[in-house]
């Protein structure tokens, strides 16, 4: 809205911009766009501080993966259990071979998960195996 009006001998002019012209959204747009990337990295390293990698998760994760190939976990984007037996026997000489390579550098606690999770993937490996 730009009205000019003289009333003796003054000149008013209204510089407000009553719609943004698209150049003025487009960089608006922009200034939120590179403010939430800015605030991402943020939320991704809480997150890593939240979860931390160590020998307990590492394990976990491959026999949850191994236990996924049994048939016990569902796949989560079809509900379907599959069996994969090759792969269960890949993760379980990978615990195995684990297990050796970091005999005496395990604490109570890692040990102990290790070897129950282990023998009970062999169990479970062996009985499928006669199925």
């Amino acid at each position: 809205m730009n009205e000019e009006t003289e009333e003796q001998g003054f000149v008013i002019k209204d510089k407000r911009h009553t719609q943004k012209s698209n150049e003025e959204i487009k960089e608006t747009d922009r200034a939120r766009a590179n403010e939430e990337a800015a605030k991402e990295p943020a939320a991704e390293k809480q997150l890593a501080d939240d979860f931390q990698i160590n020998f307990s998760t590492l394990v976990l994760s491959l026999t949850s993966s191994a236990f996924y190939h049994l048939g016990d976990i569902p796949d989560p984007q079809t509900g379907e259990k599959k069996t994969d037996l090759s792969a269960v026997k890949q993760t379980i000489d990978i615990l195995v071979m684990l297990k050796e390579k970091t005999q005496g550098n395990l604490d109570n606690e890692e040990k102990k998960l290790l070897d129950q999770l282990t023998y009970e993937l062999q169990v479970k490996f062996v009985s499928a195996q006669g199925k």
